[in-house]
């Protein structure tokens, strides 16, 4: 592998401007440039992986396949205690195929009606993955864990997906409430990527 990734060009194997951006916005300090997929017309992977590492697997190598490129790829999603992990992989589509980060969140407040706070705990999970090719036997790997509870109604205008629903104990607001800054330092997909960037150099 080589040691020195500045100035490397890497494809991202997703087209969500959020993660794209948060994405961009961790690794440009390493002077590492990640290119979504889009750029070089790259088709979604199936996501057909039942576990987020399977998932992330399934899009790093299409995307590595199709640009010739090294890839890296995330999969992500929410786990809910009561919900016995649900939305999980599914989070993305959570509220059927093509909906809205709205209408996900809506679903889960439904879902979780009437549920005390104490049981409404719940973490983001990050899985990245690090492809030098498609036929790479040795991906790198990286987790990230955030811990937090599930609020009974959405706050705050920053971020996607589940952060207007996910309080972040430790600062007291959802996720949606933070400055980017801090929710890149917090956050599953900044831990994963600290990972990422700590295995690469």
């Amino acid at each position: 592998m080589p040691q020195d990734h500045h100035g490397e060009r890497i494809v991202l194997a997703s087209n969500n401007a959020g993660k794209v951006r948060e994405i961009n916005q961790l690794l440009a300090e390493q002077g590492i440039t990640v290119v979504p997929q889009k750029e070089y017309e790259i088709p979604e992977a199936d996501e057909t992986g039942l576990t987020f590492v399977e998932n992330a697997i399934l899009k790093a190598r299409n995307a590595a396949a199709h640009s010739g490129c090294a890839a890296i790829a995330d999969d992500s999603g929410l786990e809910v205690d009561t919900l016995r992990g649900a939305p999980g992989i599914y989070s993305a589509r959570y509220a059927g195929p093509g909906c809205a980060d709205a209408d996900n969140n809506q679903k889960l407040l439904e879902a979780l009606q009437g549920v005390p706070e104490a049981e409404r705990t719940a973490r983001f999970q990050c899985v990245v993955v690090y492809m030098r090719h498609a036929e790479d036997p040795t991906p790198i790997i990286c987790q990230g864990t955030w811990e937090g509870r599930i609020l009974e109604a959405p706050q705050g205008e920053n971020g996607f997906g589940y952060d207007p629903v996910f309080l972040v104990p430790e600062e007291g607001c959802s996720s949606a409430e933070l400055p980017p800054e801090v929710k890149n330092r917090l956050s599953h997909r900044g831990q994963a990527l600290g990972k990422l960037v700590a295995a690469l150099s």
